[in-house]
Formats: C-alpha cells, structure tokens, sequence
C-alpha cells in the first residue's frame, strides 16, 4: 500500500464508523470542534487530520484511536510484524504513525512516530482514554501538559508515562527527524 491508499483506508473508517454510529457530518464536526467542509475533506481522503483531530473523531465515536489501524497486512506469523507488513497513518502536522504491534486486541499496542522538523500533534491537547507511554529513539520530543506554558523536553533514551485522559500536546521544535516507539494500554 502507499502513501494515498492509506490516507483513502483512513477515510473510509472514519465515514463509515461515523455513519454506523448514525452521527451526522455535521453532528460529528461540531463535537470535535471543526469544520464541516474540513471533515468532509478527511472523509474524502482529501485531507489529513492531525493526531489531536484523530483522537478527537475515536474518543466522539467511540473508539481507540487504535481502531484506525484495523485494516491489516498479510503476515506470515500472527505474533511477529515486519516493516512490509505495517500499517502507517499520515497525519497533518508532519507526523507519521506505523502500528508495530502484530495484533490490536492484546493488552497493548506500539507506534513507532516520525516527527518531521518542526511537527506538531496539533493546537489542541489530546485527551485519550488510553494509558500511554513513549521512548525517544532519536532526536528530540517536546510535551506540553495541560496547564503547562513551557514543555518538557525529552532526548534519545529518555521515556514517559501518561495515564489515561491526561491532557497533553507533542512537537519536534528542532530542524532534525525524531523517532518515539510508543506503548498504549
């Protein structure tokens, strides 16, 4: 798969959950804080949304964010992932996401998350109702937490650990890629 048949899978997830929940476009825009005309676009699959936005859309519809990866890959064997056999979202904001886990229904999931140079999760402070926790391979990640006006700034072998429904935002504020493997439960 490419880059543009991820993008389409991610919109027919989120159009066809949206509709299974029997939520309007507009219903769904305004809980989340967005445009009609901009949803419509990521249903479309003309349009990324960014990692606040997709929290957004699973947390209003009901979901783990997770949910988006469902679509799998063939695979030789049900405990092991290889790199072709990954799914990758690509969000606004310059981040990409590839699911790393073999299964999504184990006690957890791992992402491995490329931050391009200045890359963002969005304005908006996620709030998940997964407990989650990351480790920085390379370069450098910044966290805001809600309430906080400076971030922390985390470097290669540094880690967190966030519970569940803790509000918060992320960036890569250098001119150099950074890469986190995050666990989600």
């Amino acid at each position: 798969m490419d880059m543009q048949d991820e993008v389409e899978g991610l919109a027919i997830l989120i159009r066809d959950l949206r509709k299974h929940k029997n939520m309007t476009l507009g219903e769904l825009a305004t809980r989340i804080d967005r445009s009609v005309g901009f949803l419509s676009q990521v249903e479309r699959g003309l349009s990324r949304p960014t990692v606040a936005d997709l929290t957004a859309i699973s947390e209003t519809l009901g979901v783990p964010t997770t949910y988006f990866y469902s679509l799998s890959k063939p695979r030789a064997l049900p405990w092991v992932t290889r790199p072709g056999e990954r799914r990758t979202l690509y969000y606004a904001g310059g981040i990409t996401d590839v699911l790393v886990s073999p299964s999504m229904s184990a006690g957890f999931s791992m992402l491995e998350s490329h931050l391009a140079p200045g890359a963002t999760s969005g304005e908006g402070h996620l709030d998940d109702s997964s407990e989650q926790g990351g480790f920085v391979l390379e370069g450098e990640l910044s966290i805001w937490l809600e309430g906080d006006a400076e971030p922390v700034t985390l470097g290669p072998n540094d880690s967190f650990q966030l519970p569940p429904h803790s509000q918060f935002r992320y960036a890569n504020l250098t001119d150099q890629p950074t890469r986190v493997l995050w666990v989600f439960r």
